[in-house]
């Protein structure tokens, strides 16, 4: 995972795991294969409940209900909505680095910072660090994809798990694993780079589309 430009092996086993995966999916199937895959897309998976229902449902059956309780966990009744689509609202992200003190970074509406978002110092070790609200059901399969361009070229994408999360008032805070920027003549200078925070259905909760430096050192006015 990375804001900038990660110098672990994570991204490029990535990017391998994906290139033999592209490779399995392209094999030669029959015809009766591709048939029965479109079926299976208009399968009707019958009718889908809020969370609220759900836990509503045969609330009059103790077991049941015991159960219901246990997979869910600790969900909050005051917080579950109406609706079926799950809300998810960052509230902020971090730079986290033993060198100095947080970098905290504000999430304009649009996804769209002015100017360049932030400075990492080249060689240095970081973490991102957010913290997110979800509220009116649960959020599967949330997931980190990052791409880094320099001068037009792509030069990292990485892709990390955060978590399935149900809805309570209390904000979650997630940490990334650490990472460490990329150093020398040619690392340093500035990037373009595109995150997004999305589901297991792809629905994105955010998008942030934004510019960085890798410097010699960190910059002063952070």
């Amino acid at each position: 995972m990375s804001l900038a430009v990660g110098a672990g092996p994570s991204s490029s086993n990535m990017d391998d795991n994906a290139g033999s995966a592209e490779k399995t999916t392209t094999n030669h199937r029959p015809e009766s294969d591709d048939d029965n895959e479109e079926e299976n897309r208009n399968l009707h998976l019958g009718p889908q409940y809020t969370l609220k229902e759900q836990l509503e449902k045969d609330k009059d059956d103790e077991s049941l209900r015991k159960w219901k309780e246990q997979l869910l966990g600790g969900v909050d009744i005051n917080n579950i909505g109406e609706t079926l689509e799950p809300e998810v609202k960052f509230l902020s992200v971090a730079i986290v680095s033993p060198d100095r003190e947080d970098i905290v970074l504000s999430i304009p509406a649009d996804g769209k910072p002015q100017g360049l978002w932030f400075t990492l110092k080249e060689a240095s070790h970081y973490r991102l660090k957010f913290s997110f609200q979800v509220s009116n059901n649960i959020v599967s399969g949330l997931r980190y994809t990052n791409t880094v361009w320099k001068t037009g070229v792509k030069v990292d994408s990485t892709k990390d798990m955060i978590g399935t999360f149900s809805p309570q008032l209390e904000p979650y805070t997630h940490e990334m694993p650490e990472e460490t920027a990329p150093s020398g003549f040619l690392a340093r200078g500035s990037y373009t780079a595109k995150s997004k925070f999305l589901d297991d259905d792809n629905k994105c909760y955010l998008e942030i589309n934004y510019t960085f430096d890798i410097r010699k050192d960190w910059a002063a006015t952070e």
